[in-house]
Formats: structure tokens, sequence, C-alpha cells
């Protein structure tokens, strides 16, 4: 089942092979590079090496297989020291749930890992769960994160706020004239870049462990600061509407529940986190601003 694919860029010093899930994601990937150009020898899981794009230089081995099917998993975790999983889906379809990802999928691997003997587990979870925990993603979560902490593995549970890609979204409402916010627009977060959270996920390896590690970028924002940000970036005048919270809980997010339960999750997500503050302690050097330049260029997000 593996590949091996040779790589000039590994530091001489660590040989702890590390098992990357949700390698062809967008974290995924940046945790992928880190861990090689911190000396780590890298096992990447995927369903075809093809789908690593640029991170794909720097695995060491990929594993051809489905963590969702467990008939393509055997010896995936054979001599590995540390597992470090980000595996999860963005939005749930009649035949993917988060429940069968975000929760069952992770489960197997820690089942696996532990069976196998693997020292550490780290999962990437979110931030403020127990606010929005009544939503189908993040109750998944959360489910792997107790699941996680019976084990007898050493256990890191990374908790970032929002990623810059996500942070997209303002930009493109900004280049259609008018950008949207549930609440007033005053609640602050500090969204972190995927190679910031990688660099957190891959110090973890070899750091304390059977903690719960809040994470984010260098900056903090409200969403107003953020919506400018995408409007100077985009080089348009400002224009913004915030959606008062009753509204979405009173009105919107019943009628959603309903009618669509994909748009249900998105908006009571939305919902919590106009609600409360996404902030978590600053990590990184990466800067939104920039980050929004570089996409307006026509700059590849991602690897």
């Amino acid at each position: 089942p593996f590949s091996c694919i040779s790589s000039s860029t590994m530091v001489q010093g660590k040989d702890k092979l590390i098992l990357v899930g949700g390698a062809t994601g967008y974290l995924g990937k940046y945790v992928v590079k880190e861990l090689k150009e911190q000396g780590y020898r890298v096992r990447a899981l995927a369903r075809s090496a093809d789908k690593l794009g640029g991170a794909k230089q720097f695995a060491d081995e990929v594993f051809i297989g489905e963590a969702t099917k467990p008939e393509t998993l055997t010896g995936l975790l054979d001599g590995v020291d540390t597992v470090i999983t980000s595996l999860g889906i963005t939005r749930q379809t009649d035949k993917v749930t988060y429940d069968d990802v975000d929760y069952l999928a992770n489960k197997r691997l820690m089942d696996m890992a532990e069976e196998a003997g693997v020292r550490r587990f780290i999962y990437v979870a979110s931030l403020n769960a127990h606010h929005v925990e009544f939503t189908d993603m993040v109750a998944a979560k959360e489910k792997a994160v107790r699941a996680l902490k019976s084990t007898k593995m050493e256990w890191v549970v990374v908790r970032p706020g929002a990623f810059f890609v996500d942070m997209n979204e303002f930009l493109d409402m900004a280049k259609g004239g008018c950008v949207f916010y549930f609440g007033d627009g005053k609640t602050e977060v500090n969204p972190i870049h995927g190679a910031d959270l990688a660099a957190v996920c891959v110090k973890c390896v070899d750091g304390e462990s059977n903690i719960e590690l809040p994470c984010g970028g260098p900056e903090v924002f409200s969403w107003q600061q953020i919506a400018s940000l995408a409007f100077q970036a985009c080089e348009k005048k400002q224009f913004t509407v915030g959606i008062p919270l009753w509204v979405m809980e009173l009105l919107v997010l019943p009628a959603l529940k309903l009618l669509s339960r994909r748009w249900w999750n998105i908006a009571a997500f939305m919902s919590g986190a106009g609600k409360y503050d996404m902030k978590a302690p600053q990590h990184g050097q990466r800067r939104l601003g920039t980050f929004f330049k570089e996409t307006m260029a026509g700059e590849k997000v991602g690897l």
C-alpha cells in the first residue's frame, strides 16, 4: 500500500515516524511539510498520492487508503510513533456525514493506533466547542475528543478558532459589494494561517501531553474589522449588514432546520461565532491582510 517518495529537505536528527490523517486537506498538507522540515519521517494517509498536491514532495511514504473504509488500512500504523489528524469534512451529504468522518474515521485511527502501540495522538478539534456543540459538525468532533481521552495513549487536542482560508468568504462577499455577518460584528476572533497552525501541531509531537491547546493567529479582529480588510483588498467601498442574532435564532435557524440540515449547521455555527468571542492564545507571524492581498493577486491558497 506504500509508495515511497524521496525528499532532500530532511533535517537530520529525528527518526520518529509520524502518520498524518487528513493529509490531503488544507491543514494536513501544511502539517506534512512542517514535519519534514523539522526532521521527522512522514507517512501521509491519502486516497491517492495526487491529492497531496504540493505536499507530496515532503512525504516519505504515501499510504493509499480511506479512513472510512477499514479494509484499506491494514498496516497503516506499523512503526508509527505519533499520529496527527485533522480528518473531517466541511459539509455533510446524504452519503457521508460528520459522524462518519469527524467522529468514526478518527475513532478508527485511535483504536488502530492504540492497538499498534502508538505513543502519542494529536487531534485537531474546534475552539469554544461548548458554545456550538449542538451542531452536527462540532458534536462529532467532541465525540472524537472524548474517545481520545479514554485511550491509554498520550494525547493532545489542538483547538483553533478559524482559519485564514475561512475568511475568504468575507473576500468573496466584498467582491460582490456587501458583507454580511451575524450580530453587531463586534465579537472578536484571531484566525490562523494553516502553516502557522501546522507549526503548533508539530511542536506537540515532543511537547507536553494530555492537554488541550487553544490557538489562534497573531492578530485579533472584530468581524467588522475583517470586513474592512476584505474591502481594502478588493479596493471597494465598504458596505456591511449585520443580521441581528434574534432574527437568526427565532426565524432563520428554525426554518433552516426544517428545510436543510446542511445550511442549518453552517448558519448555527456562524451564529455562535457572532455571539461569542473566538479568541485564543496567539501563535505564528502570518497576517490576514497580506493573505487577502495574495489571494486577490491570484496566488494559490494552500499547498
